[in-house]
């Protein structure tokens, strides 16, 4: 049995009725982008409002060297290095990551040292492959040693679609990531390390005289950006990790294959704004909402049982895709007794145009026990002579 709730702006009473053609999709309602991979995210809730091939790991470039300065953050935060810590530039790290490396560097000297802090601005800001160097030798003691540990790190987050190679990002078919995998990565490290978190939005930083700025794109020129990182190279294209905050509400973008740096600054923005204006989470229903009306049952001392939500139920949802969202139960009926409290009797199923359906599980609100013989009788009775329907 399936009965209809609602298909427009608010969540009514649960009504009986045949379940009405979805729509079909509208271009409108749908986000488009030229990036081979993508995906917009909700900050708060964690549900993804757009995906294009989200869950394929990908090559990700310096977007990686966000694990790196995650596993930085988590052994500051374990006491097992600090801020002021000054760690040594290993020839490796020079050649591999340095000016001579022809990639993004900080230009550290060979045999110098550097402080956590400052190695941390010249991964952030400046995308240095010699300073990520440094870091992962210092913590792991080579970088091979340190891509293992991101990588064994990264699955106990749950970010399953990460193989790590190195801490920099430089092209290896061993590396890789998905960006949804990204986007929780993003989200972790906002929510987790706020008292760092500041460094992402800095503009620009000087170290050993050379000035250099931030990739960015939408740093000063989007209202609300303040992060994350950038990443390029020749396999991968163009991407980019951004967030931006903006009246309370925070999203996360991730792309990956812009085929410039021009139209990977004009889809940071043209997606930032789209995250922001087009899409929204919906509040359906809080957890233990019990839904009228109520699943019918037979053979039981009560002719109904109440369906309750477990979980707090929210969709992510284009805006415009919302007006034709349609929300439903859908049981077996009618319920065989005997019925106990918490146990799964239906699913409710929740589909809108160009998106996929989602379901979720529903439970009887209250014991329903079974008739005694002269009730079970009764309604067998009952139920012949209504002709077995």
């Amino acid at each position: 049995m399936r009965a209809l709730i609602s298909t427009f702006a608010s969540i009514a009473a649960l009504v009986l009725a045949p379940v009405l053609a979805a729509a079909p999709a509208q271009a409108q309602d749908r986000y488009e982008t030229e990036a081979s991979h993508a995906v917009i995210m909700d900050y708060d809730t964690g549900q993804v409002l757009f995906a294009k091939d989200a869950e394929t790991p990908m090559a990700p470039s310096s977007m990686s060297k966000m694990m790196t300065v995650l596993m930085v953050l988590e052994a500051i935060e374990a006491g097992t290095l600090s801020m002021d810590d000054e760690l040594p530039v290993s020839e490796y790290a020079w050649r591999t990551g340095g000016a001579a490396s022809g990639s993004s560097t900080m230009f550290l000297e060979l045999g110098s040292r550097a402080s956590v802090e400052d190695l941390l601005r010249g991964v952030i800001i400046q995308s240095g492959g010699d300073a990520c160097i440094v870091l992962a030798e210092a913590l792991s003691g080579s970088e091979a040693a340190f891509a293992d540990a991101m990588t064994a790190r990264a699955h106990e987050l749950g970010l399953t679609s990460a193989n790590f190679a190195n801490a920099t990002g430089w092209p290896d078919p061993d590396h890789y990531i998905s960006a949804l995998d990204l986007a929780r990565l993003a989200r972790i490290l906002i929510r987790d390390h706020p008292q760092y978190y500041g460094m992402w939005a800095e503009r620009e930083f000087t170290y050993n005289g050379i000035r250099q700025y931030n990739r960015n794109p939408l740093l000063g020129n989007f209202a609300g950006a303040d992060g994350l990182k950038t990443g390029h190279t020749e396999a991968a294209g163009y991407g980019l990790v951004g967030t931006a905050e903006r009246n309370g509400e925070r999203r996360i973008i991730v792309f990956n294959g812009m085929t410039s740096n021009r139209d990977r600054t004009a889809e940071a923005e043209r997606m930032m704004r789209a995250a922001m204006s087009d899409f929204a989470v919906y509040d359906l229903f809080a957890a233990d909402t019990v839904l009228d009306p109520r699943a019918a049952v037979f053979m039981g001392d009560a002719d109904t049982v109440g369906l309750q939500v477990g979980e707090d139920i929210q969709v992510a949802l284009h805006r415009r895709a919302r007006r034709n969202m349609t929300v439903s139960v859908v049981y077996e009926g009618p319920l065989m007794a005997p019925i106990e409290a918490g146990q799964e009797i239906g699913r409710l199923v929740v589909e809108a145009p160009g998106y996929e359906a989602e379901d979720y599980p529903l439970y009887a609100s209250e014991n329903v026990g079974r008739k005694g013989m002269m009730g079970r009788i009764g309604a067998a009775l009952a139920h012949m002579i209504r002709g077995g329907s």
